[in-house]
């Protein structure tokens, strides 16, 4: 995957994080121990979350009986998803910062202030309209909204993320090409950075070694899963599979 599609999944999974925020918690991967005990452990994950959705069910109920609740109540939120979105984000505004130090051009020089006078002549009318083109060109290149603001209320992740893969497509803008130093920086940062939000939303392939052997020749185990697929196990001796409930075998 390329720096600029991982930027470009940052910017469309941002959602899905922002939904996930408060949602059930995903399975841990890679799970632990045989493929049956992963199961059973999916099966346990989801009868808690159907108790616990019943519970908060029967809370929500109280409080609208209840008219002495009012204001807002806080949200639960999933801390590994919090985690990742603080993380990814994080990493995105420092990446942007240190590459718009170098590849943002400063903004134009405006011309020295002229005294006000009256043109009396075709050269002075000229001149003065030159002047003030050359002013108002020098206010738009200084608000270009293009360029990188790193004061004040700092940019969203989508938007970071949106910013650096415009320059790694080195879309137009008051900006010089991307050197090989800055080119690697946003490749490793947008890599990792990715990763976090595939692994955090479940929708990347994984594979994992498992410490069971095979029971048929005592070989290595692997695991593959992820993307929200139940996972299958391979003997890489024997090449021996399960998956699904013939894994709980």
């Amino acid at each position: 995957m390329t720096a600029a599609d991982s930027l470009r999944t940052i910017a469309l999974r941002w959602t899905d994080l922002d939904d996930a925020l408060g949602g059930a918690s995903a399975p841990v991967w890679p799970p632990a121990g045989r493929m049956a005990d992963y199961l059973r452990s999916l099966e346990e994950l989801d009868a808690e979350e159907q108790e616990a959705e019943r519970h908060r069910a029967l809370a929500l109920r109280t409080l609208e009986r209840d008219p002495a609740q009012l204001g807002e109540r806080p949200i639960p939120i999933r801390l590994r998803i919090h985690d990742t979105m603080r993380v990814v984000h994080a990493s995105l505004l420092a990446c942007a910062d240190a590459v718009a130090e170098t590849v943002q051009r400063q903004p134009i020089r405006p011309p020295a202030p002229r005294r006000a006078a009256v043109a009396r002549t075709r050269a002075e009318r000229l001149a003065w309209q030159d002047h003030a083109r050359q002013v108002e060109l020098a206010q738009k290149d200084a608000a270009d909204p293009r360029r990188w603001k790193w004061t004040g209320t700092r940019p969203t992740a989508p938007y970071t993320a949106l910013w650096l893969y415009a320059r790694v497509q080195g879309a137009p803008g008051p900006f010089h090409p991307l050197a090989e130093r800055e080119e690697r920086l946003v490749a490793s940062v947008a890599r990792e950075a990715c990763g976090r939000v595939e692994a955090a939303l479940d929708i990347a392939a994984r594979r994992a070694g498992l410490s069971h052997p095979c029971p048929d020749c005592g070989g290595q185990l692997e695991m593959y899963g992820g993307a929200g697929a139940l996972p299958v196990a391979r003997c890489r001796a024997c090449g021996r599979t399960w998956s699904g409930q013939a894994a709980a075998a």
